[in-house]
This record gives structure tokens, C-alpha cells and sequence, in this order.
């Protein structure tokens, strides 16, 4: 049986059980009912629901509905399999009883009733309550009935499974080579090739290194003629590699400079705990590729709108105007980025008037239906959104652009989200084989002493 919350979340969760068959109630139509209307996420989940259901029922007459509706599978059209669950939705009233343990006659306990029902029903079959409402689970389960929650869109089993975007060499990897190690440089690069068979797991753009200090870094790239090639890391650590004034100041912000002033690399997600230096080094690579290398025409940033703590409201203004509450991040980020000490105070203003006309702030929800070109798009808090909101922002990238994702799932301000679900641990997950992306996890807090104390000990 699923919840209301599940076919909102989800509208394709119908399909999603494979040989198991689905039960709706009448009291998850009428919620779906009631959450329609609207231009939300949310709402138009309940639309696109409802009208999967109403494709399924179309011309079934009653004795089919109670018979249970044949359920398609992916897959069936290409290769002729017969669909294994069926959809039953209720079609007379069932006699709920209730244990008297569940005060009032609310929705939630409406289904548990139905649940009771049902196994009451069918004596020899198992019937689970699927739901995302944490609540109702625990009581299903305190008066005895199976409650999951919804799994299919859980991208990892365990988020420490995540891929990181590097890894550690061992410390003979380069002994074991032998003669079979290449070298050579190109286009002011250097670059290594090993055989394929000794080194397992690639991945393109994934950083490796030696383990001691100041040891070697390198980018995988590719696999051509059975070698893996590799291409020695640029160190913007040093001060002869600056971007916009910035320098990579620990291994991880180094690989994060490296993927985000690769025009060759279209998408780089970063994830890290507040104060590792995200926003600031996206920022500044962006700046540096519009205003001196003349690769985008502008910077265009934008985040999901979730507050931390209450919501102040409606905001009045332009779209720009409405958005800058939620851009402090993006703000005090600038200020960094426009210092400077020639011209004084008339000198950081004009710096300050420079940047901010080259950075556009722009709101998610009129993206549906937009195209940019040639622009450096940076989607901020990107752990607050699902996948399919993340799918709908990076396919509004046009020939040109660059997509750059940063979050720190540790931080889900989206209900019904969790680090497994997040939209950007799913982007993360299907972009990690793709030429043209890259991912780091930044690790290191570099915002202040007191910041990093703070993050270990609080």
C-alpha cells in the first residue's frame, strides 16, 4: 500500500515494485485531490500521478479495477515481457477498525485502518505500508504492521560510498610500472601512460596522488590503446598560479581549481562542510573565465529558496532583488573577490560595480523552458533539491556553458530529502563516467581557526 506522500514525491513509484502488486486507497486519491492545485513541485507531481492513473484505469470497466489493473514494467515493449504486479485501488468500503492505542480520526490513521483491513482480507499474503512520513511508520509498527520507507530513488545504499573524485596512490604504484611507464609533454602539459590491466576503477577526471607531502598529482583522462593516460595537476597552490587573486590553499581546493578552469570539463560538482571554500573558489574561477579569458559572457548563479529558520515572507522588488536575501554566500564572497589596493575606497567600488554586472542572480523557479549559452552557471545548495529538479536545471545548459553544482549534503533543509536521496548525491553518482565532468569532496575547513573548531566540536 503507498502513501499520498510517495506518489508526490515520486509519480512514477506505480511502476516502481517490479512484481509486487500496489494497493491504493480512496483516502490517497482524495489527498492527491487536494494537492493538485498549484504551480509547486509538489503540485505537479499530484497532477502527473493523477493522470498516470487515469491512463491505467481508461476503458477498464469495475470487475477489471477490482481484478486488479496489469502493470507496465520498463522494458516490456523491447523485450515481450508480460507484466508480474498488478494495481488494485479500493472499490467498496472496507471495515476499518482502528485500535483504540490512535486518538482521532485523521487521514493517517484512515490508512493504517485500510492496512488492517486489507491483511485482514488476504490472510495468506504480506502486505507492507510504503511511506516517507517517519511518523506514521512508527505507529504502523507499534500496533504490528510492515511500514518501509520508499528506496527506489535512493541513489547509494550508504552515503561513505560516494565517489570522492580522488584517491590515494599506493606507494609502489609507480615501481610496478617499470619499463612500461610513458612520459611525455604536450601543449605545455605533462603527461604519464600505464597499462589498462594495472589500474583498476577508472574513472575520467578523478585526481590521484602520492601519499607523502608535496608528492606527485596527476588527472586520469583517458583510456585509448589499452594505456590509461594521466595528466600531471597544475598546482595553484603556488603564487606564480593565481585565480582572480585566489590560491588553492590544501590538495583538495587544488583539484577543485584544476576541474573549474578546465574549459574541456562542462560539469564539476564540489561537496564539503561549511567553510572549505566552495562558493569562494566556483566564484573566482568563474570571474577569471569571463572578465580575462573571455570564455563565458557572464556568471549566473542560483540556489534553492529553503530557509533556515522561519520565513520571512514575500519579498518585494525585482526577481534579482527578490533573490539577493537568500545570496549573503554570494555577497560575501564578492566583497573578497573585489579588493584591491589600487584606487582606494573609489577602487573597490568600481570593482565591487564591475563584478556585480558581470554576476546575474537568478531564481529556480523561472528556469522551466530556458536555454543559456556561453554562460558559467553556479547552482548553489544543491543538496536541497531532488533529482529531478537537478535534471531540469543542468538541461538548461545551451552550447558553451559550464554547470557548476555545490552543497554539502550533510545540510538537507528539504523535507522527505536525505544524503542517499538528494538530488546532488544523484548527480554526483551519474556524472562520475563522463568525459566532461569532474567531482571533488573538499575536506579541509579553511574559513577560520574558530570556524573549524567550531565545525569538530559542536
Amino acid at each position: 500500500m503507498l502513501d499520498t506522500n510517495v506518489l508526490l514525491h515520486d509519480p512514477t513509484a506505480v511502476f516502481r515494485f517490479k512484481e509486487h502488486d500496489i494497493y491504493i486507497p480512496m483516502m490517497v486519491i482524495e489527498e492527491l485531490d487536494a494537492a493538485k492545485k498549484g504551480v509547486s513541485e509538489v503540485a505537479r507531481n499530484g497532477r502527473q500521478i493523477s493522470r498516470f492513473l487515469d491512463d491505467l484505469i481508461n476503458d477498464a470497466d469495475r470487475g477489471a479495477i477490482e481484478a486488479g489493473l496489469p502493470l507496465p514494467t520498463p522494458g516490456n515493449g523491447a523485450t515481450g515481457q508480460q507484466p508480474s504486479g498488478r494495481l488494485f485501488l479500493q472499490t467498496r468500503p472496507m471495515e476499518t477498525t482502528v485500535p483504540t492505542g490512535l486518538p482521532g480520526n485523521t487521514p493517517d490513521n484512515s490508512i493504517l485502518g485500510t492496512v488492517l483491513a486489507l491483511r485482514a482480507a488476504y490472510p495468506g499474503r504480506d502486505v507492507t505500508l510504503v511511506s516517507k512520513d517517519i511518523n506514521l511508520r512508527i505507529k504502523a509498527r507499534v500496533i504490528g504492521i510492515g511500514a518501509e520507507d520508499y528506496y527506489s530513488d535512493m541513489v547509494l545504499d550508504d552515503v561513505n560510498l560516494l565517489y570522492t573524485g580522488m584517491r590515494e596512490l599506493s606507494k609502489d604504484f609507480w615501481s610496478q610500472q617499470g619499463d612500461k611507464l610513458e612520459c611525455w609533454q604536450a601543449d605545455a602539459a605533462t603527461f604519464y601512460a600505464v597499462p589498462a590491466a594495472t589500474f583498476e576503477n577508472f574513472y575520467p577526471n578523478e585526481f590521484l596522488y602520492s601519499p607523502e607531502d608535496g608528492g606527485l598529482e596527476i588527472i586520469a583522462r583517458r583510456i585509448e590503446k589499452g594505456r590509461v593516460v594521466f595528466e600531471r595537476a597544475r598546482d595553484y597552490r603556488s603564487a606564480r598560479h593565481t585565480v582572480w587573486g585566489i590560491n588553492a590553499r590544501n590538495r583538495e581546493q587544488n583539484f577543485a581549481l584544476n576541474l573549474l578552469m578546465d574549459p574541456d570539463v562542462d560539469f564539476v560538482s564540489l561537496l564539503g562542510v561549511a567553510g572549505t571554500g566552495k562558493t569562494l573558489l566556483a566564484l573566482a574561477a568563474g570571474l577569471a573565465q569571463c572578465l580575462d579569458k573571455k570564455l563565458y559572457r557572464e556568471v549566473i548563479i542560483t540556489r534553492e529558496t529553503v530557509p533556515l529558520g522561519q520565513d520571512i515572507g514575500f519579498l518585494p522588488g525585482t526577481e534579482e532583488e527578490k533573490m539577493n536575501p537568500w545570496m549573503g554566500a554570494l555577497l560575501d564572497n564578492l566583497e573578497v573577490l573585489a579588493e584591491t589596493d589600487e584606487g582606494g575606497e573609489w577602487g573597490r567600488a568600481a570593482s565591487a560595480d564591475l563584478l556585480q554586472n558581470r554576476v546575474k542572480i537568478r531564481s529556480m523557479s523561472f528556469m522551466r523552458g530556458r536555454t543559456f549559452f556561453n554562460r558559467y552557471i553556479i547552482i548553489d545548495e544543491a543538496q536541497n533539491l531532488s533529482a529531478k529538479q537537478m535534471r531540469t536545471l543542468i538541461t538548461r545548459a545551451g552550447a558553451g556553458s559550464k554547470i557548476v553544482c555545490l552543497g554539502n549534503i550533510a545540510q538537507i533543509d528539504t523535507p522527505y530529502l536525505t544524503e542517499t536521496t538528494s538530488g546532488l548525491t544523484y548527480v554526483v553518482d551519474r556524472f562520475k563516467g563522463w568525459e566532461h565532468s569532474g567531482h571533488v569532496t573538499l575536506m579541509r575547513g579553511e574559513r577560520s581557526r574558530l570556524a573549524d573548531y567550531a565545525t569538530q566540536h559542536l
